[in-house]
């Protein structure tokens, strides 16, 4: 089944114009051949002995989030079988440690699965970012690393635009667009083992009888697998599964906001989401039409048709926000989440 997934789109080597000019303005999935194959990191990594040493040097010995999967999951990240919990434990150790442990494990022929997953490296490496770098991107944006062995992330989207750039072992991207939320049977939005909400339908074994609309997510899906030195460009919203392959696996992402100039987590349409599922999904339809054509107006529809006719220096919310009218909007809605005194 996964030779019939379309591959993903490639670029060789791009330059950081190319990637500012073709490659994020689609808001299309791209493989970046070579993108960070200048690395320190990369090289130090041809072995998994030599990316050790290479983060050991950095590691200031402060605890990261780990988890750990038991053998029998094969490293997929899930709930337990009630739906109370999730299948792996979480620790809290240096990312050195996690990255011997994975050394170890290697020699296992059925091991747990061990990750570091989202760390950020100015916390735990500082000094790395020092010697490996993007220049495509503003240099405000943090990195984060992700270690660990055989393991798979189900399918799960973030908000952000996303860059990861693989420095050791090997991975495998399959995406899906934002439309195809419909078809991909996602469990609970409040309780994830990602935090983000979560694909229910295993990709390499899916039960169509389950899960019949899968099918349809799985004609629209692109995937792509990526080595050292190669970097994946994942748009916002696009639906992702990741699948670690080798022993010892070292990515390094960076996450930044689809509004420029926005911080990564200041603005969240996520947020936006729930509380709109909170105040409208439980109205009759007759108003929950309603509210969709003024979400559709103010929202989602041209910005001169809903301002087009009001004086510029009244367009108040519809018109371009300061940081400090949006920091007031913000207060605003806090009150009212509260409700009534």
């Amino acid at each position: 089944m996964r030779d019939a997934i379309t591959p993903m789109r490639e670029w060789s080597a791009p330059d950081d114009e190319t990637v500012h000019r073709e490659v994020i303005p689609s808001a299309q999935p791209a493989v970046l051949r070579g993108f960070v194959k200048h690395w320190p990191a990369v090289a130090a990594a041809k072995s998994p002995a030599g990316a050790l040493d290479y983060l050991r040097g950095f590691d200031n010995g402060a605890p990261v989030d780990a988890i750990m999967t038991p053998p029998e999951v094969e490293g997929r990240v899930f709930y337990d079988a009630a739906f109370n919990g999730f299948n792996f434990i979480r620790n809290r150790l240096p990312l050195g440690t996690v990255a011997e442990q994975l050394m170890r494990y290697a020699a296992f022929p059925r091991a747990p699965a061990v990750a570091v997953q989202s760390a950020l490296i100015r916390d735990c490496l500082p000094g790395f970012t020092g010697e490996n770098f993007l220049t495509v991107i503003d240099e405000t944006v943090l990195p984060r690393i992700w270690l660990g062995n055989a393991i798979t992330t189900p399918t799960h989207l973030d908000e952000w635009n996303n860059i990861g750039c693989v420095v050791a072992g090997r991975r495998r991207f399959t995406l899906f667009p934002p439309d195809q939320v419909g078809n991909l049977y996602i469990g609970p939005i409040d309780f994830a083992p990602t935090g983000a909400p979560i694909s229910l339908v295993p990709l390499h074994a899916p039960d169509f009888a389950r899960y019949p609309r899968f099918r349809e997510a799985l004609a629209s899906a692109v995937t792509a697998e990526v080595e050292p030195g190669d970097a994946v460009y994942i748009p916002p919203l696009w639906w992702h599964h990741v699948e670690s392959l080798a022993p010892f696996n070292v990515l390094v992402n960076y996450w930044w906001h689809a509004a420029p100039g926005t911080p990564t987590g200041a603005s969240s349409g996520f947020d936006a989401l729930v509380y709109s599922i909170l105040n409208i999904r439980s109205l009759p339809p007759a108003v929950r039409n309603a509210w969709h054509a003024l979400f559709e107006h103010y929202v989602f529809g041209e910005h001169e048709d809903a301002t087009g006719h009001i004086p510029p220096h009244r367009h108040g919310l519809l018109g371009r926000l300061s940081p400090e009218d949006a920091a007031r909007v913000r207060d605003y809605l806090m009150q009212r989440m509260k409700g009534p005194k």
